[in-house]
């Protein structure tokens, strides 16, 4: 498992950490009107960012990074997965003025972050980490932020979304 810390505190993660070339695990989380969403619901290539808390500025600035830089790519989607509530997470993209965000909630039972092996034990948050997953649902690229409130290497993402198919 990564060794993930939150705020310099060691972090016990649920599940078992994906790697390239895993078959991207199924999951279940809601939207933001609150229908259960799985991987199979978006086709194409996804890039899957994950967050704390959207209301925090490091989680800020990642999803409007790379919603703003995706959005130049042919058929990438990108996924951004917290813990928010479903409610919380509509009124930070009004607010954000970034509406067409896909943004989706883990919060019922962390069935992402256990699939994925971001949920943090003890603070009941998913763990900062970026997944590419490719049209046949393998995984091309997961990164783990060894300190969640660090920023994930945007380029390395961006370049693996793109080569991807």
């Amino acid at each position: 498992m990564a060794n993930i810390t939150f705020k310099e505190t060691p972090m016990t993660l649920l599940g078992e950490e994906v790697r390239a070339g895993d078959k991207a695990p199924d999951f279940t989380v809601l939207a933001n009107d609150l229908s259960e969403k799985t991987l199979d619901d978006y086709a194409g290539i996804r890039l899957i960012s994950v967050v704390p808390s959207l209301d925090t500025g490091v989680c800020d600035a990642q999803t409007r990074k790379f919603n703003e830089e995706a959005a130049k790519l042919d058929n990438v989607k990108v996924l951004t997965i917290s813990a928010d509530l479903p409610f919380a997470q509509k009124r930070w993209c009004g607010a954000a003025g970034i509406e067409d965000a896909i943004t989706l909630s883990d919060h019922r039972d962390l069935s992402f972050g256990k699939a994925f092996g971001v949920a943090m034990e003890e603070l009941r948050l998913l763990a900062r980490a970026v997944f590419v997953v490719n049209s046949k649902d393998e995984v091309v690229f997961t990164e783990y932020v060894s300190e969640a409130t660090n920023h994930p290497d945007y380029d390395a993402a961006l370049d693996a979304a793109k080569q991807a198919e």
